[in-house]
């Protein structure tokens, strides 16, 4: 049970857990091996005192050697094992664990990504990994390690003299009841540090992603302003922060410390009363230079602890979010996508609300409507991006719901009106369809998407970097190597959502052909707001707040009196700015 807490609370894994048990009894072990080293010391001074007092004859000094060299032994060995278990295998366990998040993020559904920040979950990816990281090798071990080997220390002082005992470790429960006590107030301020940093890097994000947006106009002393207010606050907090967790910490090493002069004292008064002889007290003496040294480092990083809570929940939060899992096997009859009876709410919003219709193989199917109608939620729903709320869908019969959406998107491309490009060259980025696609493979495809025109007044071709989202192009140009990549992967469905937005009429009646020659055969759902890719559908379903309102062939739609869609295609005509 114990176990369970501690995972959940610094974010442990099993292993982890395991490293941290080895570590905190390899630091009970050092601090034993240490302590008798003050064994060693009272030994000779012992064995001195008698020479003094009875005329006794000095310890040999072969045999004091001999302890001093077991001894220093003992310690490189015993502290070599303990780095290789707070340190060692701490270090083997963060790389599993920054694995373990990025395999954990690869399954998680894409609405979920839609409801976090993306500099908050890059910050807890780096940031908030780091900090656990810096806690499982510094704290965890040392401190656990710590209880132990002073609660075995204690029983052992106790049986010498409790009184002497007493004195010597009383400010130890009391400066870690101070420190536990104070844990919502650290907690508290390192919550508000953690809101303050993720405003500030919001913030740059925004401000390097909109720059153009930002010079055009002339709003850079104002995102500036803002910006420095940010970072005012976030220095503020984290002095404040600071100050709150230096006063707890330097009050609790005060008030341990204050056992050293208790211990003086209450020595002192026994010996003259001659309850205790002096070597007794000299004994706790010594026992009180060593037995505080395991609470130093505990005492400096019990406030990360606390603070890191704050960081293993985050982590948490990532590893208990449901990921979208399904059989590893697709074998649909068929590619026919049907929708039936399907809704979808986002943020408790409704954005589907029963919908139902065909598309077929073979067939390209128009999803038509006006903005906010549903039309690219239809298209993310089909690929499994999300899952419906209510209804089912099925690709040949087959519910999509439970087939791993790894293993369903094999049977997909896609191409977005969002396009999605990497900092690297023209060719990797179209390659990125096609896994171990040649040369020859990418250039036809992206022939086939109109790429020529541009890639080759590009200075090195096809291996040419775009930069970070392909920078260095244009909208159209960045559209079209979207348009190859799915070209390139020749999957069974197409999803094309507003594909060609971006491209003049010229170069839309190009890729228009193009696609027309290789989707033949495939399922299509195409959502599109020209009248001239509409009209090339075999299928059109119109949406309207989330439903379907109509449904049938463009030639029907049209001679349909007082449709919807004639109505649309009417408003287009006469551009009225209606999106279909």
């Amino acid at each position: 049970m114990m176990g369970e807490q501690l995972k959940r609370k610094y974010a442990l894994t099993d292993k982890g857990l395991a490293n941290t048990k080895k570590g905190a009894a390899w630091t009970v072990i050092v601090n034993l091996t240490m302590m008798a080293g003050m064994g060693i010391l009272y030994y000779l001074m012992q064995g001195y005192m008698d020479t003094l007092t009875s005329g006794a004859p000095l310890p040999r000094a072969w045999v004091f050697l001999g302890l001093v060299a077991a001894f220093v032994v003992l310690s490189f060995f015993t502290h070599l094992e303990q780095y290789h278990t707070t340190y060692g295998l701490v270090y083997r366990e963060i790389k599993d664990t920054r694995i373990s998040i990025a395999e954990r993020l690869r399954k998680l559904p894409l609405g979920y990504f839609g409801k976090r920040d993306l500099a908050d979950l890059t910050e807890t990816i780096m940031g908030d990994v780091n900090r656990l990281e810096h806690v499982w090798s510094h704290c965890l071990g040392y401190l656990y390690g710590a209880y132990i080997s002073t609660a075995i220390i204690a029983v052992m002082l106790f049986v010498y003299d409790w009184r002497m005992a007493l004195a010597c470790l009383w400010g130890v429960p009391v400066a870690f009841l101070l420190l536990f006590g104070s844990r919502r107030i650290q907690k508290r301020s390192s919550q508000k540090l953690k809101a303050d940093a993720l405003a500030v890097s919001d913030n740059i994000q925004e401000s390097i992603e909109n720059i153009r947006e930002i010079r055009a106009t002339n709003r850079e002393k104002e995102y500036l302003d803002r910006l420095y207010q940010k970072i005012d606050r976030f220095e503020s907090t984290n002095r404040k922060g600071e100050l709150v967790i230096g006063l707890f910490v330097n009050g609790a090493s005060i008030i341990m410390r204050l056992g050293v002069a208790t211990t003086i004292l209450t020595g002192a008064s026994l010996v003259l009363k001659g309850s205790i002889d002096f070597m007794l007290m000299f004994l706790f003496l010594m026992v009180i230079t060593r037995i505080y040294a395991p609470f130093d480092q505990a005492l400096a990083l019990i406030a990360e602890m606390f603070v890191s809570q704050v960081s293993a929940s985050r982590l948490n939060e990532i590893h208990d979010t449901p990921t979208a899992e399904g059989a590893e096997v697709f074998e649909p009859k068929g590619h026919d996508i049907v929708f039936d009876n399907v809704s979808f709410a986002y943020d408790d919003h409704d954005v589907l609300k029963g919908v139902s219709f065909t598309a077929k193989e073979g067939e390209v199917t128009a999803l038509v409507g006006p903005s906010g109608s549903g039309k690219s939620t239809c298209a993310r729903l089909a690929a499994r991006l999300w899952d419906v709320s209510k209804g089912s869908i099925k690709v040949g019969g087959v519910d999509i719901s439970t087939v791993d959406p790894e293993v369903l998107l094999t049977d997909y491309s896609m191409v977005f009106q969002d396009v999605v490009l990497f900092d690297d060259t023209v060719m990797e980025n179209i390659r990125l369809g096609k896994h171990g696609a040649t040369d020859e493979e990418v250039r036809a495809a992206a022939a086939a998407a109109n790429c020529d025109e541009f890639v080759e007044k590009l200075p090195q071709g096809y291996h040419t970097p775009i930069g970070e989202n392909g920078a260095k192009l244009s909208g159209g140009e960045r559209q079209r190597i979207s348009i190859a990549r799915a070209l390139l992967k020749n999957a069974p469905i197409v999803l094309l959502d507003e594909a060609t937005a971006s491209l003049d009429v010229e170069n839309e009646t190009k890729v228009q052909g193009a696609l027309s020659r290789l989707l033949a055969g495939k399922t299509v759902l195409v959502i599109a707001h020209r009248m001239r890719t509409v009209e090339a559908a075999d299928k059109i379903v119109v949406l309207t707040e989330g439903q379907v309102v109509e449904e049938g062939s463009p030639a029907e739609l049209l001679a349909r009196e007082n449709g919807v869609f004639q109505r649309m295609a009417q408003l287009q005509s006469a551009s009225a700015g209606w999106s279909i």
